[in-house]
């Protein structure tokens, strides 16, 4: 399928209309437009690569008009770009630079700081004086998928002058910056006429005084590129023969997650998924020849390193069988990467500090992929890059074989210091870590999944509650989770979920919980039974789930319950709550000694009197009356004299969580009651 230009002057006219509205010139509506045309095709642009630029005037605070170029800014995303994210630079600064020599990256940098309009401004774009030094109004940069399989082989250079034409020069590959900007000068000043760059092994820049010309150069160039590789003699690539294996995805990304760390209290994100593309490419006979190459363009490679890890299970695999196989293959990708920085940092003059040494991508054949990050969004961004790495490098190998640029010029770019800032965020405490929490859409576990967010925690929300749970997820884009956790199949089912999507969890929040009561001699049977049900046994249910899964893992893991302080202090008619949250307290001590041993946690919060769906205004008001005091002396019958709150709980459930060398403790939340406290 030919790439689509879905320029619209319709909707052009839109943009223009929205932004002048906004303050904003029609040079800068336009830029907005067709950045976003560009940045919505993954074909062309893939997770804040490419950029867009347009010179044009502003008038800076001191009254003066000024020449500019606006380009876009790092941290933008080309898809859903806005005016801010193309900061504006001077533009006569920049072109007095043209004949300098050599400029370092910290010097660039501080140069194109010094001259924004607006201090506050995101960083300009690394390629900014590219953008300045092509004489054109409007500059287009992708990294278009079909020039990528063009550029990337054997004869890439000649097969790109064949097919792009005397309008495009061929610029050899060179380390994006000051001296990419010097090279394309130098080939424009030879050939002013072109209108197209086509950047070996890197992208293209299309260029034009008119914006949609930009923007129609761009798709007709990269069209010619996918006419090109269709015309050319193809072979499929040869597949390895599918082996019978004795486990699903789920089963085994607990241990992919558990090998991804060095130590036990680092923490990835991992996601699994496959389709026919990623199939055909993980499941290839040379699939180690070809994934050892590089990546399709430079900068995919901060995200997803210089090569994945292939992991080939033997025939009729069992689980345990998988464990040896994955744990020979980590140890083996370590020993590779640590050379690899051996080998090409010896061969730059400032002295590196090497990375992590674990995968961002784990490609197991007859499996799947399963992608790495600090967190989700760093995980699916790998898993995306690795989609576009797959179909570049797989159409390569069906019309040649695949060819990138030297190791040397990846590490370059993945230890490149501008490259590694697009990623490097102050840490959050929690991050890494996924949070289950059950009983999720109530009021203590809203709260607590708030806590937990707030500290970088992936987390997860399950609950029984389908309405309650359709209203959370219009609020939130984190997974919710149908889930009856006092029905084992149920809760198996929403692990699978979470082992796919995050691959396995390090923190289980048991919360769910239901508060009947009655006179212990008279309840029924059936009321208590049932509440020991989902007061009891839905705990278990979770926590031992939960242990299969950390046990996988091995980095640790921890368990919390919502006791109650009737575990300890029972009130008068509620036997049938009490009760099993008796029981509760010592299920919670009980995996606290049995799994103490390798790492897993097991602690409680016996909190008392919260408002909250449980705890209804109906129930306060039966519980004052059975204290006889009014329901607000009852919620402050503490001796704090202080009613306790939801967020309160949801602060104990994170101090217990962090708490590394805390375990079979319970921790007291209701304001002080000397009858309910423990030692």
């Amino acid at each position: 399928m030919i790439l689509k230009n879905n320029w619209s002057n319709k909707i052009a006219n839109r943009y223009v209309k929205k932004y002048k509205k906004l303050g904003f010139s029609k040079d800068l509506a336009l830029r907005v437009y067709t950045t976003r045309l560009l940045g919505r095709n993954p074909e062309l642009v893939l997770h804040g690569g490419g950029n867009t630029s347009v010179k044009t005037t502003i008038n800076d605070i001191d009254g003066k008009k000024y020449n500019v170029l606006c380009v876009k800014g790092s941290g933008w995303d080309m898809a859903d770009i806005e005016p801010p994210g193309l900061p504006a630079v001077k533009l006569d600064p920049l072109l007095s630079l043209r004949k300098k020599k050599y400029l370092s990256d910290e010097d660039m940098v501080a140069f194109q700081k010094r001259n924004l309009i607006d201090i506050k401004s995101p960083n300009p774009s690394v390629e900014t004086f590219l953008h300045a030094f092509l004489p054109y109004k409007y500059v287009d940069h992708t990294h278009a998928d079909a020039v990528m399989n063009v550029t990337n082989r054997p004869g890439g250079l000649n097969l790109s002058k064949k097919i792009f034409g005397k309008k495009a020069s061929i610029v050899p590959y060179v380390m994006p910056g000051f001296m990419l900007a010097k090279k394309v000068n130098e080939i424009y000043s030879e050939n002013p006429d072109i209108e197209c760059l086509i950047l070996m092994n890197h992208g293209i820049f299309t260029f034009s005084n008119d914006c949609k010309k930009a923007y129609d150069l761009m798709i007709q160039y990269v069209s010619k590129a996918e006419t090109a590789v269709k015309k050319l003699k193809s072979k499929k690539i040869k597949q390895i023969k599918k082996n019978n294996i004795k486990f699903n995805p789920h089963d085994i990304a607990p241990i992919v997650r558990g090998l991804l760390s060095e130590n036990k209290d680092q923490k990835f994100v991992i996601n699994y998924r496959l389709n026919k593309h990623l199939k055909y490419f993980i499941n290839g006979k040379n699939v180690r020849t070809y994934t050892s190459k590089g990546t399709a363009t430079p900068d995919h490679v901060i995200r997803v390193k210089p090569f994945p890890l292939i992991i080939t299970p033997k025939k009729n695999s069992s689980i345990d069988d998988f464990k040896k196989t994955a744990e020979k293959a980590f140890e083996n990708y370590r020993k590779k990467y640590i050379n690899y920085f051996k080998v090409n940092s010896k061969k730059v003059k400032d002295k590196k500090v090497m990375l992590d040494t674990s995968p961002r991508v784990v490609l197991v054949q007859n499996v799947g992929m399963f992608s790495v990050g600090k967190d989700l969004c760093s995980a699916k961004i790998a898993g995306d890059l690795t989609e576009t790495n797959a179909k570049v490098i797989s159409s390569v190998e069906e019309t040649s074989s695949y060819k990138f640029i030297p190791e040397k010029d990846l590490f370059d770019v993945e230890y490149w210091s501008l490259e590694q800032a697009k990623i490097k965020k102050k840490k959050k405490l929690l991050e890494g870590n996924i949070v289950v929490i059950t009983g999720a859409t109530g009021t203590i576990g809203f709260e607590t999944y708030k806590m937990f967010k707030s500290y970088g925690a992936e987390v997860v929300l399950l609950d029984n509650d389908l309405n309650r749970l359709k209203e959370v997820q219009l609020k939130i884009k984190d997974l919710c989770i149908h889930c009856d956790v006092t029905n084992k199949k149920s809760v198996k089912r929403a692990f699978k979920i979470i082992c796919e999507k995050f691959g396995g969890f390090d923190i289980l929040i048991s919360n769910a919980g239901a508060a009947p009561g009655g006179a212990i001699g008279e309840v029924n049977d059936e009321i208590l039974r049932k509440s020991f049900e989902i007061n009891f046994f839905s705990h278990q249910n979770c926590a031992s789930e939960a242990i299969k899964i950390m046990k996988k893992q091995n980095i640790n893991g921890c368990l919390l319950f919502n006791i109650s302080k009737q575990s300890v202090n029972p009130g008068k008619n509620f036997g049938p709550y009490g009760l099993p949250k008796s029981a509760l307290l010592s299920l919670c001590k009980q995996y606290a000694v049995d799994y103490g041993s390798i790492g897993i946690r097991s602690n409680g919060v016996n909190a008392d009197r919260i408002k909250s769906g449980l705890m209804t205004g109906k129930m306060i008001k039966t519980r004052a009356k059975a204290r006889s005091v009014s329901a607000d002396t009852y919620m402050r019958g503490n001796l704090l004299t202080n009613e306790v709150k939801a967020e309160d709980v949801a602060k104990a459930f994170f101090h217990l969580a962090v708490s590394k060398k805390t375990t079979g403790a319970v921790l007291t939340v209701d304001g002080g009651n000397i009858a309910a406290s423990l030692r």
